[in-house]
């Protein structure tokens, strides 16, 4: 079995600042904490897949300036196989998160080199996707360049996780190419038309989804945890009870930790399991790649 784990998508620089509420528009919140980090979705997803255990190559795009360069010697020091990371003119991706007393988020996202990733840019590392096992994408990047990628290894036999985050309109051909999908409930909503408001109509959103090509999804519910659906069935996979302080980055560990466990061949059930204790480790903890736990935490 080839175990070997290629994420392709976005690095961010993440300057966060935690306070006791999240600011309405037009309001100043004072008293917050700042802290900067690495972050951007590929990146925390990567660095989530090699900390648990995972064989993992990550390719990127940054830009030529101290933020990239930081960047690349935090995955070195990772153990992340960076040998097909490349440069922009473009400025390194960059996030501003806030942060609540409850963990709670919001995120605004500069997209820079991230952007610049083209599908002439997938073409020239096509090999390196063809001798994947699993290729995680994610919406950080040009959608059109998340599709290339995703028709390369779906045609070379490789299996396709899509983290369709942040939820965007999608093209209808990329969902024959996805082998599992990992929405949470907002972006399952958006991505079907259907309104999830509780376990019924989220089966009905998944039923959507399944009609344009996908069959197995994984959804996150949050502090409910998540819902399984494999051929045919749904299961539940219960969130652990855990003192929360901060929700970033706990998706992308979530992504990250569940294709190391598929890549070590449990099932999917099992997989969600494993992820579920990861994640909720990442929740007690502050950052995005600061909180992402390794796999000795997890045993």
């Amino acid at each position: 079995m080839n175990n070997k784990i290629l994420v392709i998508g976005s690095s961010n620089t993440d300057m966060t600042i935690k306070g006791k509420k999240l600011p309405i528009p037009g309001e100043t919140v004072t008293g917050g904490v700042f802290y900067m980090g690495p972050g951007g979705k590929g990146a925390n997803q990567a660095v989530a897949a090699k900390r648990l255990g995972g064989d993992v190559e990550f390719i990127c795009k940054v830009g030529n300036d101290i933020f990239g360069d930081n960047a690349l010697e935090g995955y070195r020091k990772e153990g992340i196989d960076i040998s097909h990371v490349m440069r922009s003119k473009e400025a390194s991706g960059t996030a501003l998160i806030l942060v609540d007393d409850s963990g709670e988020n919001c995120i605004s996202v500069a997209s820079g080199a991230n952007g610049d990733i083209t599908p002439a840019d997938i073409d020239s590392v096509a090999d390196v996707i063809r001798s994947a096992g699993f290729l995680i994408l994610q919406l950080e990047i040009p959608v059109e360049s998340v599709l290339r990628a995703a028709k390369i290894a779906h045609e070379a036999g490789v299996y396709v996780i899509l983290n369709p985050a942040p939820a965007c309109e999608l093209p209808k051909e990329i969902f024959k190419y996805i082998s599992l999908m990992t929405p949470n409930r907002s972006e399952a909503s958006i991505m079907s038309g259907c309104d999830v408001t509780d376990e019924a109509s989220l089966e009905k959103a998944v039923e959507v989804l399944k009609g344009y090509g996908v069959q197995d999804f994984v959804v996150t519910l949050g502090s409910k945890g998540s819902l399984v659906f494999k051929d045919g069935k749904a299961d539940m996979i219960p969130s652990l009870k855990v003192n929360a302080v901060d929700a970033t980055a706990a998706g992308d560990t979530f992504c990250g930790a569940l294709c190391v466990a598929l890549s070590e061949g449990l099932s999917l059930q099992e997989a969600a399991k494993f992820a579920t204790k990861a994640s909720a480790i990442t929740v007690t903890r502050p950052g995005a790649q600061n909180s992402i736990p390794t796999r000795k935490e997890i045993q």
